[in-house]
């Protein structure tokens, strides 16, 4: 049950982890590392398909039209997110008898909203997108304790971060810009890197596991970028800033119940009350020329579930996630409830298929002019958002040699 159950938390957890609030897509996860085999090559994607609307939008702040022109006569009703793939790769191996360590590619953060420009929030948003790419290692000594094993956790990660973000910086027919789409666009950059640490405590007879790990935050202290105002009549203007991906903090449980029954669950905390507006800068001054305005509150993410062992070549498992959002009033990132199933195949000893879906409830909401910190959000555009849906499904290949 130990093995089975490893796969089928792993595909539970991916599938309902990836409509986490913040940027989230597929966090971190060093599960793999705990797996039996001496060396485990895993292999894994999942694709969200999300589903938020917004509706009653109006642009509240017309003073930056031309003539006091607001967008309100556009439409007050748009669909904002965009589908995307999260992948992931992984390689574990037993160095010598307690000493495993695990290397790995995952994008553990991530955004992609696209409402277009016919709406009545163009002057916020048109397309705004993030991707990540994060490279880890990550070891562990085991020894025995008791009736179990105890198991101590180390490593870092080097990690890439880059997106844009476009928005209607000025109405080009009023503005009259004839051929000019009046649109800015912000394209940024950075890296940076950070650790891990932990402690696990294991009773394999009993398939029982605790653990506790942390991840620091990443400090992208030189982003670089360039901010284009051609289509507004200006000119490119390079740019920097600085911010820091959050740290985490991650508690897993998992236990055998009853014969081929295991329970498992998880705390998770993540600290996104630090990405609040990430301020832009043209080089070589203090001069502000843009921000990204996110205004994140910290994220909590709580997950339980059973899986069930039917024989020694299928396994099954359901879970449920609640996941608090991250929005203040500003934003449409509000509380997740998720709700996913597993399937685990494992022909021989040395592969494992898993499949797992997942279907997410959006809680609704609205967002507005609010001040966080003494800091204004909100003023340029409201709206209200629904009970709205997401789906997603997650497949992996897990072999060992």
């Amino acid at each position: 049950m130990k093995t089975t159950a490893l796969g089928l938390i792993a595909a539970c957890a991916f599938v309902g982890g990836a409509q986490a609030g913040g940027l989230e897509r597929g966090g971190y996860n060093i599960d793999l590392l705990f797996d039996p085999g001496q060396y485990t090559f895993e292999s894994g994607v999942v694709y969200v398909a999300p589903d938020r609307t917004l509706k009653n939008v109006r642009d509240t702040d017309a003073t930056s039209q031309p003539g006091g022109l607001s967008l309100n006569a556009r439409p007050n009703s748009v669909d904002e997110t965009e589908s995307y793939f999260v992948p992931r790769v992984g390689l574990k191996a037993t160095l010598t008898e307690g000493v495993e360590c695990l290397a790995d590619y995952s994008q553990p953060w991530g955004a992609h909203t696209k409402p277009g420009s016919n709406w009545a929030g163009a002057n916020q948003n048109i397309e705004t997108k993030v991707n990540s790419h994060n490279y880890g290692l990550t070891c562990s000594y085991r020894f025995d304790l008791g009736p179990g094993q105890v198991r101590i956790i180390g490593g870092g990660f080097y990690q890439q971060v880059d997106g844009f973000k476009e928005r209607l910086v000025i109405d080009p027919v009023a503005a009259g810009l004839g051929s000019l789409t009046g649109v800015g666009r912000l394209d940024l950059e950075g890296d940076g890197y950070g650790f891990r640490v932990g402690a696990a405590y294991e009773i394999p007879e009993y398939a029982l596991r605790a653990s506790l790990v942390y991840n620091s935050q990443v400090k992208l202290d030189d982003i670089t970028g360039t901010l284009d105002l051609r289509q507004v009549g200006q000119t490119v203007e390079n740019v920097y800033g600085s911010a820091e991906m959050p740290d985490s903090l991650e508690l897993k449980l998992q236990s055998g119940i009853a014969p081929d029954w295991l329970a498992f669950g998880s705390v998770k905390w993540t600290d996104w009350s630090q990405l609040q507006k990430v301020r832009f800068y043209r080089v070589g001054t203090t001069t502000e020329r843009t921000s990204l305005d996110l205004g994140y509150r910290d994220g909590w993410t709580v997950s339980g579930g059973i899986g069930h062992k039917l024989n020694d070549q299928w396994s099954v498992a359901g879970s449920v996630t609640w996941d608090r959002g991250t929005s203040q009033g500003f934003g449409a990132q509000s509380d997740t409830w998720t709700f996913g199933t597993g399937v685990s195949y494992t022909p021989t000893d040395n592969v494992e298929f898993r499949l797992a879906g997942a279907l997410s409830i959006l809680t609704s909401g609205s967002s507005g002019a609010v001040t966080i910190d003494g800091e204004s959000y909100g003023s340029d555009v409201s709206y209200d958002y629904g009970t709205d849906l997401a789906a997603a499904v997650s497949t992996s290949l897990k072999v060992r040699f």
